[in-house]
């Protein structure tokens, strides 16, 4: 399955998850149409990497096209397929790895904070997976989504989070038969706590002990996991969401 076109979203961190996707799937000879907002990341608390796009695509190599997209604008999922099909002559692979994350807690819920998780978490995918469906014409079709691990315990600090991401693993569920009709497999990731340099080193170290291996996960544990997902190996799965969470224990 070489030669074969991904559009991944989600891009603007080297630590992030969607940086370890692109590295994986460039390694196994994907051609990458690449997208993220930035400032997003640069908004939060642990910050932006200001040298992330332009350090990924170097790193990436000159095959590779990076183009900045807001997933909001709901005219942004389609013209994303469109510049890879357009540029590529073809897309393959879809990997849905932005996300859209704020604390709003119950009794302080804000209504257009639900309405913005709601939009880029869930009207964007599924968007993007209808755009990604209605063009790809021929061979095998992967995508694979991201989701937090909601059905496994409560998150009441990111409530609209938490309920959009359950929308997304339903979603996975729901088009696991239609998209296998067309040749297209679906699979959602709940990837557990990953390190990808939100969380403190002390909040690291104290939680450690949640884990088997006594860390968290890192961002190649869940590219590992998209990268046989989009391959000919993982051609008979479809319509699941995957707990890769390194035997994780919430509950302590």
């Amino acid at each position: 399955m070489t030669e074969r076109v991904a559009l991944i979203t989600g891009i603007s961190r080297r630590v992030g998850i969607g940086a370890a996707v692109a590295r994986r799937l460039a390694a196994g000879g994907h051609r990458l149409l690449l997208t993220g907002l930035p400032s997003y990341d640069d908004d939060q608390p642990y910050g932006g990497d200001p040298d992330g796009v332009a350090a990924i695509m170097a790193e990436l190599g000159g095959r590779h096209h990076y183009s900045s997209a807001d997933l909001s604008d709901p005219t942004a999922p389609a013209a994303l397929v469109r510049a890879a099909v357009d540029r590529y002559g073809q897309v393959d692979t879809l990997v849905a790895v932005h996300t859209y994350s704020t604390s709003n807690t119950f009794g302080g819920l804000d209504a257009a904070e639900i309405d913005r998780h709601l939009i880029v978490n869930v009207r964007a995918t599924i968007l993007l997976i209808e755009a990604f469906a209605a063009a790809h014409t021929a061979g095998a079709g992967r995508v694979v989504l991201f989701s937090s691990g909601q059905r496994l315990g409560p998150m009441t600090g990111e409530l609209p989070y938490a309920v959009s991401k359950a929308a997304v693993e339903n979603l996975t569920q729901q088009l696991g038969t239609l998209l296998m009709a067309r040749g297209i497999t679906i699979n959602c990731i709940n990837p557990g706590p990953t390190d990808t340099g939100w969380a403190s080193p002390a909040d690291l170290a104290a939680s450690a002990h949640l884990f088997p291996a006594g860390k968290w996960g890192t961002p190649d544990d869940a590219a590992r996991l998209v990268d046989w997902l989009c391959s000919a190996d993982a051609s008979w799965i479809t319509g699941q969401v995957i707990d890769s969470e390194g035997g994780f224990n919430r509950y302590g």
